[in-house]
């Protein structure tokens, strides 16, 4: 069987949902290291466990500063999440970003065999299929996107938007976890880059090359998260979250430290939760576990100050000295002890103001007793929201709505918990990993078949 080459320009949860696949086909995993040199040497440095090889390179500082930091995360990052205002358009980033794609496929390019597959993933690394093919590869290249893609007339404000785009469609397969990303790729093709498309195929034809396009939305780990529900370790967590609650509802957000997630947006409808109806305070305890993430760029230091006020007023208005109504907790956890928490945890609060899927929705579901199962309130701007359409949707800017969600949640009777909760399962369950996984290689195989 082909071999899969898979680059990716995140860790994390990514690297999980790719894992398994990588260790079917005997893979190997290429992407920064994470690490920072003082000039870029180009040199590559692998390591082999459990049939998966992972292959890294070190980045300078520049690039980091320019790639990364920069063109990725404070251009593409705040566009691409609907947040016009946060986005910075600097030309020496754009540079970076388009130089460090560059090194990527110089340094890729020698290790892709005749066979192989391509899967290249997110917005870190969006023309590294074009450069791969200035390289001379000709194999099966794919790319997956798991942020929202934006409206045209957001998309349009970006600087040399459609320079960006066009090398998007040097890919054979193009894959975003939502309809709604999809059409909007599609129009900004139509009436911008005046390709032709076929939308009951999803090929798109420009210049004489043709593309295809297709929603496939990610799932969890089903199998791998739910086990962690046997160990110690998860019963551990379990057994501290309701020791310490002591006999009160606890409610649990986990997300990144970023403002896509709508931290301070939930915080406020809790507040108001809380304004109205002050008895609740000591009936509900609400823990936020948000792991720092991207601590160099400005907006995300903003942004924890911003929390960590607003946790603080909320405490300080509503705390006996017996209890506090806020938990936040700026560190992460094992999934292990993620399990544990939301098994304990009877509401799950996943109010990001645009997100591409969100997994932690998926997992919240996972985690739940089957008996006597948590609701989910969930914001309708997640991709989620599609698949979960039985959790108790929101809209993350209203502090009211977030108020009565919460208020619903906790007079909800277990037979409607139960009724919903049986419905999100299934498709926790059966739209797992392993079936996005096998979806996308397969029509990857076929749209690049048919194209070559």
């Amino acid at each position: 069987m082909p071999k899969a080459r898979g680059a990716a320009g995140a860790q994390g949860g990514l690297a999980g949902a790719l894992n398994a696949a990588l260790k079917e086909r005997d893979g190997l995993w290429f992407g920064w290291s994470g690490e920072e040199i003082d000039e870029h040497t180009g040199e590559i440095s692998t390591q082999t466990t459990d049939g998966v090889t992972t292959a890294t390179i070190d980045l300078s500082k520049r690039d980091v500063d320019g790639y990364y930091n920069g063109y990725a995360n404070a251009t593409l990052w705040p566009l691409f999440h609907f947040r016009l205002d946060l986005a910075k358009y600097e030309r020496e980033t754009g540079k970076g970003y388009e130089r460090v794609n560059e090194r990527f496929a110089d340094c890729v390019a020698p290790l892709i065999e005749d066979d192989d597959v391509v899967w290249v993933h997110d917005y870190h690394l969006i023309p590294l299929g074009e450069r791969l093919r200035s390289h001379g590869i000709d194999n099966r290249i794919g790319f997956f996107l798991h942020i929202p893609w934006p409206a045209t007339r957001l998309f349009v404000s970006l600087p040399f938007h459609e320079r960006l785009a066009r090398t998007m469609l040097h890919y054979d397969l193009i894959g975003f976890q939502t309809q709604e990303w999809l059409e909007s790729f599609v129009h900004y093709c139509i009436h911008e880059l005046r390709a032709e498309v076929d939308e009951d195929s999803g090929r798109i034809t420009l210049d004489g090359r043709t593309t295809t396009a297709r929603a496939y939305p990610i799932g969890i780990d089903y199998e791998h998260f739910s086990q962690l529900g046997d160990t110690g370790e998860a019963r551990q967590a379990q057994q501290r979250l309701m020791s310490s609650t002591r006999r009160r509802v606890a409610m649990i957000g986990v997300d990144r430290l970023d403002y896509s997630k709508g931290l301070p947006e939930r915080l406020d409808g809790i507040s108001r939760f809380f304004d109205q109806h002050p008895e609740k305070a000591r009936e509900l305890v609400f823990i936020q576990i948000a792991p720092p993430s991207r601590e160099d760029v400005e907006s995300y230091q903003k942004i924890r100050a911003e929390l960590e006020q607003k946790a603080g007023q909320i405490n300080g208005e509503r705390s006996e000295v017996d209890l506090v109504p806020v938990r936040y907790v700026n560190r992460g956890y094992s999934h292990a002890e993620l399990f544990g928490f939301f098994r304990a945890a009877k509401i799950g609060l996943v109010t990001p103001l645009r997100d591409g899927m969100n997994l932690v929705a998926k997992e919240y579901i996972a985690a739940q007793d089957p008996e006597d199962p948590g609701v989910l309130i969930l914001s309708r701007f997640a991709g989620a929201a599609d698949q979960l359409a039985d959790a108790v949707l929101v809209n993350p800017h209203s502090p009211d709505d977030i108020s009565h969600a919460i208020a619903t949640a906790l007079a909800m009777p277990l037979a409607e918990r139960k009724a919903r909760y049986e419905k999100m399962i299934r498709t926790v369950r059966d739209d797992d990993v392993q079936s996005w996984t096998a979806g996308f290689l397969h029509d990857l195989s076929v749209a690049a078949k048919d194209l070559h």
